[in-house]
């Protein structure tokens, strides 16, 4: 963010239970702030965490026991994701006096008055004054980092025949699943990109199933193009950053969401099964132009970037300043 407000938070902290998507999502807006911030990580013990977001915090995480993950001081500004963490978000603000403003992304489960501000998708039904609603979710791939990897130098990446693809591999879950059929359907698809004379820049994850990465990591050696292994650094970024249009599997929202912010054209495969969410949430985006079916023509007509964590932090600044006039002017008792 290029400036801020007279008023604004010093402190920040970032509460979840350590799962990636969470984390990813909360740091992405943390660093949208431009200020300094800690990550703390919850670990409440069965029974507490079966019973969250509605029960008691585990007490053994409680605020005057060695090593909480919620001790004071407390911090100006707290960023929670996941349902576990609703609750110790809760009791942050109790215990700090309302002085922590306090912020949830994703519906909390527990209603809007869980915390100051909420973030949700577009496609989840939890609507209130202090509800923000974006069509994708907040990420780490600002346009400003995209435009930075874009820039630089990857020999191996640049080599690559243009049209460059980012080809986005998720894998089975709740809702969907990738039979053979649907495996076999995708794997051709690529071929084909791949047949038309473009560059194929793939990632698959620990979802995907053996078979598929297999089969990828097959058309990867057998063409040149480029199949991303696990090993360090992760390129995922640049992959994003450098393509010209990327494939990707409706399984993740996530993954989606953060291709949106390229501004390149994103072709959507849909393995079996489907969620009502992801439906809307894929609705969306193809009314705004940005994504289109797959296997299918290859486009490499761009769009304006969408990007939600810049939106969700400039309303955090907003609100946080608003909060803290309001304080100004109580009245003493």
């Amino acid at each position: 963010m290029r400036t801020m407000p007279e008023i604004s938070p010093s402190s920040i902290w970032v509460l979840t239970d350590g799962k990636a998507g969470d984390l990813a999502q909360c740091t992405g807006v943390a660093e949208a702030l431009c200020v300094p911030f800690e990550i703390r990580t919850i670990s409440p013990r069965a029974p507490f965490s079966w019973w969250l977001p509605f029960g008691p915090t585990d007490p053994r995480e409680w605020e005057n026991r060695p090593n909480s993950p919620i001790a004071p001081p407390y911090p100006d500004l707290a960023i929670a994701s996941g349902r576990r963490a609703a609750a110790y978000l809760r009791r942050i603000k109790r215990r700090s006096n309302g002085h922590t403003f306090t912020v949830f992304l994703k519906d909390p489960r527990t209603g809007p008055d869980s915390a100051d501000l909420i973030w949700v998708p577009e496609h989840d039904a939890l609507r209130g004054r202090n509800v923000l609603v974006t069509p994708t979710s907040p990420h780490r791939f600002s346009v400003s980092k995209l435009d930075g990897l874009r820039a630089q130098k990857s020999p191996e990446i640049d080599k690559l025949a243009r049209p460059r693809v980012a080809v986005l591999i998720g894998g089975d879950s709740r809702h969907h699943t990738f039979s053979e059929d649907d495996q076999n359907l995708l794997l051709s698809g690529l071929r084909e990109v791949a047949h038309q004379g473009a560059g194929l820049m793939i990632t698959a994850s620990r979802r995907t199933p053996p078979g598929l990465a297999y089969g990828l990591a097959s058309l990867a050696k057998s063409g040149g193009h480029i199949y991303w292994t696990g090993e360090l650094p992760n390129p995922y970024g640049t992959f994003l950053a450098k393509a010209d249009a990327i494939v990707a599997t409706a399984d993740s929202t996530n993954m989606i969401g953060e291709a949106t912010a390229t501004g390149r054209p994103i072709h959507v495969f849909h393995p079996g099964g489907g969620h009502a969410k992801i439906t809307r949430f894929l609705g969306t985006l193809q009314r705004l132009g940005a994504i289109h079916p797959f296997p299918g023509p290859l486009k490499t007509t761009t769009y304006e970037p969408i990007d939600a964590t810049p939106v969700i932090a400039e309303r955090i600044l907003a609100d946080y300043a608003a909060l803290r006039r309001n304080d100004k002017h109580e009245p003493a008792d």
